[in-house]
């Protein structure tokens, strides 16, 4: 070959093919390893060898006491059956604590003669019922009967009559009063005999406000007290409008027939007369007393309601709303520490008896004997003459007596 012969360049670039193979069979190589399952026992040896900061200042104890990682399950074939003699070994470090059952306390026991609340009206005297029954939980003698409809009122009678069905429950549970909450239902178009009136124009409130004062005198006609539970306010602005009106005209209606309207307003709106969701407790603690709706009560709402309505209510029932009131029989009497037989523990007394005249009296026990001379208090007090001050004492004030000449002429 000439020594100026041109070498062929094809040493070099027919390595490189070569080279790509090579690395491209070590990283599938890597690929393979790094996918491959390790050993269960590999496995448990790792768990414990990681270790963070924690573990270096607390310990072994840390990974023992710490949350464990689920242990890798061995294989079906693997796995040893325990003999139906051996009993399970239950982890405690692992599984929940057992905790006793939760012991209610005992319902207070109604008298049976105890007093009956009658609740009617729509889902919110259906949470009425539920706050008093918790008002009046501890009292025996008085008993509470939520009859409420939750899509009731007085507008569609063609879904659920009031008026006929009122008159059944009294008959059927004789209450001692009856507590009314409906009207939250009632904004809507009302059916009459002769057409259909639209709400909020002044012939729908001219029947309405009839309909209330004839479902009012089915409770007063019966000489049975009425108590009328105002609307709540509301979170949308023209169901509070609604309210406002509606509260007006049942209480001018129930107080023209001698029942008594109990205004809530306050308890469920801010200082600007607002809409709230949270407000204060009956035990003064901010909760929330609206759900997410902003019509219905929650649990603390529903006990607020009933604590307007407990304090009339009280006051109507007496001493038999109180809570100490106990049916006393021949079981729960008081020991009066009577003997049984009286007549075995009576002691005649002589009429000549000594003790009767005062021959047991103390030494000193006689009237003092009677004195010939005045006391200074007895001049006092009733004839208003006092004992005049020695001479030269602070309270002597008398002039000094004049000098005789004889005793000016010595001097």
């Amino acid at each position: 070959m000439p020594a100026d012969a041109e070498l062929p360049m094809t040493k070099k670039t027919d390595r490189t093919p070569i080279r790509w193979l090579v690395l491209a069979l070590a990283a599938a190589s890597l690929c393979l390893g790094a996918l491959a399952p390790v050993p269960m026992a590999q496995a448990q040896e790792q768990r414990y060898q990681r270790r963070s900061i924690l573990d270096f200042f607390l310990g072994r104890r840390y990974l023992e006491d710490g949350p464990q990682a689920p242990d890798v399950q061995q294989p079906r074939h693997q796995q040893r059956k325990r003999p139906p003699s051996q009993k399970a070994v239950v982890n405690t470090r692992t599984a929940p604590p057992l905790r006793a059952p939760v012991q209610e306390e005992p319902a207070v026991q109604k008298l049976g003669d105890a007093k009956k609340i009658l609740i009617v009206g729509d889902f919110l005297a259906s949470g009425l019922g539920d706050g008093l029954t918790a008002a009046f939980e501890t009292s025996p003698g008085v008993v509470v009967e939520a009859r409420g409809n939750v899509s009731s009122g007085l507008v569609r009678d063609d879904y659920y009559d009031w008026p006929e069905q009122l008159p059944k429950m009294i008959d059927e549970l004789k209450p001692a009063m009856v507590v009314v909450m409906i009207g939250a239902n009632d904004r809507q178009q009302m059916m009459t005999d002769t057409a259909k009136e639209k709400f909020r124009t002044d012939s729908w409130f001219t029947e309405y406000r009839r309909r209330v004062l004839s479902f009012g005198k089915q409770v007063t006609d019966r000489k049975i007290p009425l108590l009328w539970v105002g609307l709540p306010a509301f979170e949308s602005d023209q169901m509070t409008a609604d309210a406002v009106q509606m509260n007006q005209l049942y209480r001018n209606q129930v107080e023209s027939i001698g029942g008594e309207f109990v205004d809530i307003w306050d308890g469920f709106v801010d200082e600007n007369s607002n809409f709230i969701v949270t407000g204060s407790d009956v035990n003064g603690q901010q909760v929330r007393l609206r759900t997410s709706d902003g019509i219905n009560l929650t649990q603390a709402g529903r006990r607020k309601l009933a604590f307007y309505v407990e304090k009339p209510a009280r006051r109507l029932l007496g001493t038999q709303a109180s809570p100490d009131l106990v049916r006393l029989d021949s079981s729960n009497l008081p020991g009066l520490g009577l003997p049984a037989n009286p007549v075995e523990h009576t002691v005649p007394i002589s009429l000549s008896d000594p003790n009767l005249d005062g021959g047991a009296e103390l030494l000193g026990a006689r009237p003092p004997p009677m004195a010939l001379t005045r006391s200074p208090r007895d001049l006092l007090v009733e004839q208003g003459e006092m004992t005049p001050a020695p001479p030269g004492r602070v309270d002597d004030y008398r002039l000094p007596a004049a000098k005789t000449p004889a005793e000016v002429s010595v001097k």
